[in-house]
């Protein structure tokens, strides 16, 4: 059993490592505080409490600040599961139907979309998606699977294979 493999099974593809997500308070992690004010608005703004509510109106400029910083448009409404990594966070583009499994990590100039027509990708859990790759269309990507740098994804990806190349094939297991 190679190194990688064993590697991809400690990370869990259905229970989310919180642990990822976390950073000190006063520290400067700007993808790890976008996700943060993702997380609060879609705790908060659930409630009927006004005082919840209220708080939710001033995550929302929180979470546009840490929008213009990272250069990152990852909707509030965004069904993102825990343990999300974004490394590099500048021109990230995820679709607000969109959903991301747990224990994923996305790099830099990933889109996440839909094509005209098409209903939004599924990525499972634990899903390692490269710089400049574009995920569009009504597909799935299955858990423990890697998506090269810059592929361009239009068809359905099983777990635990790579995806290479425009349009992306597929190239083995990891």
């Amino acid at each position: 059993m190679s190194n990688t493999l064993i590697e991809n099974t400690m990370v869990s593809a259905e229970i989310p490592d919180w642990s990822r997500e976390k950073k000190s308070f006063f520290s400067w992690d700007p993808s790890r505080s976008l996700l943060a004010s993702i997380r609060s608005y879609q705790c908060y703004s659930v409630s009927g409490n006004p005082l919840f509510r209220l708080i939710s109106k001033a995550i929302v400029l929180r979470h546009r600040f840490w929008s213009v910083v990272t250069g990152a448009d990852i909707p509030l409404n965004s069904k993102l599961g825990g343990g999300l990594i974004l490394p590099h966070p500048n021109g990230i583009v995820i679709h607000p139907d969109a959903v991301i499994g747990p224990n994923c990590l996305i790099f830099q100039q990933v889109t996440i979309g839909t094509r005209s027509g098409s209903r939004p990708p599924v990525i499972g859990g634990h899903v390692d998606i490269g710089a400049g790759a574009k995920i569009l269309g009504a597909i799935a990507v299955g858990n423990h699977a890697n998506v090269g740098a810059n592929a361009v994804v239009l068809k359905d990806i099983p777990a635990g294979k790579n995806a290479v190349g425009i349009p992306a094939r597929i190239i083995g297991d990891q």
